[in-house]
């Protein structure tokens, strides 16, 4: 998917949670963790000397919080794209994060496949809330992803399962559709959900509907 590893540093102010970080991601082939840091301070040195590719970082920080961070990494280092994770989907925050020009906002309490995806779709140039913060922000139009249809990473046959889904047909349905096992499409549905960080049927047609499924 990328022809060299995300070149990621992390940012948060708690030693359990960078730790919790580096373990899921350290088995992920397309990221490739170059540094650690505590505090917005530490973010911006690392910046300068690491050059990262992304930088996965917590808003609430002692010293320098990370929109105070963001928007000096923003002023010194325009390429790096900046992903903020935080326990808080409160809107302030949100509309702060994406005004001084982050590319993604996450809570803490994202799955595995949730993180990487949107890693990976920060680092490709594309904008990425995640769904809860979708749904909080229900009020906003969610950012334009038609030029970013492949970073979820959906496989061909998880494309068609997603969009029988969308559909409303059953996993019988769509596995006699697609000629394959109820078993299989239970495992793509999972794999999907996984990848996608959608929850029910009406989450995953929404973003049907935004890979023009």
């Amino acid at each position: 998917m990328f022809e060299n590893p995300i070149r990621l540093l992390i940012v948060d102010d708690h030693d359990l949670l960078r730790d919790g970080i580096r373990a899921r991601l350290t088995d992920e082939a397309s990221i490739a963790i170059v540094g650690e840091a505590s505090d917005g301070f530490g973010a911006i040195e690392l910046c300068r000397s690491l050059d990262p590719d992304v930088v996965l970082l917590d808003i609430s920080m002692p010293g320098m919080n990370g929109l105070e961070a963001a928007s000096e990494i923003r002023k010194t280092h325009p390429a790096i794209r900046i992903l903020f994770l935080s326990i808080y989907d409160n809107e302030e925050y949100v509309q702060e994060a994406l005004r001084i020009g982050a590319n993604g906002f996450i809570l803490k309490d994202v799955s595995k496949g949730e993180m990487i995806l949107a890693i990976q779709a920060v680092a490709r140039g594309c904008t990425y809330l995640g769904p809860s913060i979708n749904a909080a922000q229900s009020a906003e139009p969610a950012p334009d992803t038609s030029e970013c249809e492949d970073a979820y990473g959906l496989s061909g046959r998880e494309r068609e399962v997603l969009s029988g889904i969308s559909r409303g047909f059953t996993n019988r349905e769509i596995a006699e559709q697609l000629t394959i096992s109820v078993r299989t499409v239970e495992s793509h549905r999972l794999s999907i959900r996984e990848k996608t960080g959608g929850g029910n049927a009406i989450a995953l047609s929404k973003i049907a509907a935004k890979l023009g499924l």
